[in-house]
C-alpha cells in the first residue's frame, strides 16, 4: 500500500464524485500513475463497511459496469458451480479477503463490533460482504481484489477487457482540474 498524497486525495475524490471515507492508501495505479485501486478502512463511522479494496478508475468501473449489464455476474457463478477448483480458489479469495479487513482492525474496533453484535459482517462474510461464498456480489469488487491481490473471478474479468488502463488521449485525471474527464467507450 502506498500513502496517499494530497494529489491522490483529489483524484480519487473526483474519480468518485465525493470525497472518499476511511482511505488507508493507494493499492493500484494505472498504466500512467493514477489510482485505481485504494484501501478503506473497514469501519466507517463506527458501522462495518465491508468493501476493503474499491475500484475508482472511471474507465475500469464503465467497462465493468458493461459486463454485469450483459449478465456476467450469473454466469461467473455457474462457472463456479461447475468448476471445483475455480470455486475453491474463490473461497480462499473470499477468505484471504475477510483475513485482510480483520487485520485493519484494532483490537478496541474488534471488541467494539463484537459487543454491538457486528462483528460477523466484517469476520465472517467475503468480498462486499456476501454471506455466501459461492455467490458473486459486485464484478467491481473482484477486479479491484484482483487488482491489489489475487482473485480468480477478478483476473478472469480483467481478462475479459481490451484493456485496463484508458488511452491517454481520452482522459484526464490531473488535479490541475475541477473534473475529471472520461470521454472515452
Amino acid at each position: 500500500m502506498e500513502p496517499i498524497s494530497l494529489a491522490d486525495e483529489r483524484i480519487i475524490a473526483e474519480q468518485l464524485g465525493r470525497r472518499p471515507r476511511g482511505l488507508l492508501g493507494v493499492e493500484h495505479r494505472c498504466s500512467y500513475g493514477y489510482p485505481q485501486v485504494i484501501l478503506v478502512h473497514p469501519l466507517s463511522g463506527g458501522a462495518p463497511f465491508p468493501t476493503t479494496f474499491w475500484l475508482t478508475c472511471p474507465f475500469l468501473v464503465k467497462k465493468i459496469s458493461r459486463l454485469e449489464a450483459a449478465g456476467w455476474v450469473k454466469e461467473l457463478e455457474r462457472r463456479v458451480e461447475r468448476d471445483p477448483p475455480l470455486a475453491a480458489s474463490l473461497s480462499m479469495a473470499h477468505w484471504s479477503y475477510i483475513e485482510e479487513r480483520r487485520r485493519l482492525l484494532t483490537e478496541k474496533e474488534r471488541a467494539a463490533l463484537a459487543e454491538a453484535g457486528t462483528a460477523d459482517s466484517l469476520l465472517t462474510k467475503g468480498i462486499g460482504g456476501i454471506a455466501d461464498l459461492r455467490h458473486i456480489k459486485c464484478l467491481h469488487l473482484h477486479a479491484a481484489h484482483a487488482l491489489a491481490r489475487e482473485n480468480p473471478i477478478g483476473e478472469i474479468v480483467l481478462a475479459m477487457l481490451s484493456r485496463q488502463a484508458c488511452p491517454q488521449k481520452t482522459i484526464l485525471c490531473s488535479t490541475a482540474r475541477s473534473k475529471l474527464y472520461c470521454t472515452h467507450d
